[in-house]
């Protein structure tokens, strides 16, 4: 039996599955689908919870397809990412080119019949920004690529607004800047933990441009300033007390992981705080939409029917 048969044995629809990186879709997902509902005082219609967050998951899905196939190379050097699909060769890189272009037109064109052209627009730039500017230009060019290049990621919560309004608010903008300060912290705490495989990669990550201290110092100074970006839903009244006290408290665990990563005892602090960083943001959007419905529902019905 020949090689290609073997390959072909083995590849699964998991592979394809992997292509997608389901775990960072679904964070994308819950962060869009709670723009949705901060959006509206009561209930997202039902149409618009599907086929928004369809086709909001099917165009991340196609941009991350691409990031696999551009950095087939690059993840072949890394224990993280060298058994991925098209590094292995279990998936050909024009059989991704054909699964990143059947899901990112899936995606749009879901969006443009069943919710709306901004959103549609909206959601392709944050596609491009992510697949070709990110992950083909900025990831090798400087150490500030995921500063740069964050504000794709960062979209999610905008898209969800504008597919249920059709219109871009400043709230929106708003749950967009807490990602966007949040990306540098998140990655880079990852980025110090695989510093060594980043180096061998040749990519500009900042701790392999700029050293472990810098990088450390920088991951501190960028989450206390995540800390005060994720303070202003409550300051300009789109959030209430209970949110405050919700991002007050995630936010000094974020403070005291980046305090213990740049005092640099504890071998695994990069990776800890990478964690506590997913879990942050999960929670401080979760935390936000329970104070929303808090604030919002009955004002709504009070309005309605007082």
């Amino acid at each position: 039996m020949d090689a290609s048969a073997t390959k072909s044995q083995r590849l699964s629809w998991r592979d394809y599955l992997e292509l997608t990186k389901p775990n960072v879709v679904a964070l994308m997902i819950l962060t869009a689908l709670i723009g949705m509902f901060l959006a509206v005082p009561g209930m997202v219609p039902l149409d618009v919870l599907l086929w928004g967050n369809l086709g909001i998951a099917l165009c991340a899905g196609s941009a991350a397809t691409v990031n696999h196939l551009v950095d087939r190379h690059v993840d072949t050097k890394m224990a993280r990412t060298f058994n991925r699909p098209v590094a292995t060769g279990r998936v050909a890189p024009l059989n991704a080119i054909l699964f990143a272009t059947v899901l990112g037109v899936a995606g749009l064109a879901v969006l443009i019949v069943f919710i709306n052209a901004l959103t549609a627009w909206l959601t392709l730039a944050s596609l491009v920004g992510y697949a070709v500017i990110y992950t083909l230009f900025l990831k090798r060019a400087t150490p500030q690529n995921i500063v740069i290049g964050g504000l794709a990621g960062a979209a999610p919560p905008l898209l969800g607004w504008t597919a249920v309004t059709g219109e871009v608010h400043g709230y929106a903008l708003l749950l967009v800047l807490i990602i966007f300060a949040w990306t540098p912290p998140h990655f880079w705490a990852l980025a110090v933990h695989r510093k060594e495989e980043y180096a061998k990669a040749k990519v500009p990550m900042l701790p392999v441009t700029h050293g472990d201290r810098y990088t450390r110092l920088h991951i501190l100074l960028y989450t206390i300033i995540m800390v005060v970006v994720s303070v202003l839903p409550f300051v300009t009244g789109m959030s209430g007390w209970l949110y405050l006290l919700g991002a007050l408290v995630l936010g000094g665990g974020f403070v005291y992981w980046a305090i213990v990563l740049l005092i640099g005892k504890k071998p695994d602090a990069g990776m800890d705080t990478f964690k506590y960083s997913i879990v942050y943001l999960m929670a401080l959007f979760i935390i936000m939409l329970v104070d929303h419905y808090l604030i919002t529902v009955p004002a709504f019905f009070g309005r309605s029917y007082g």
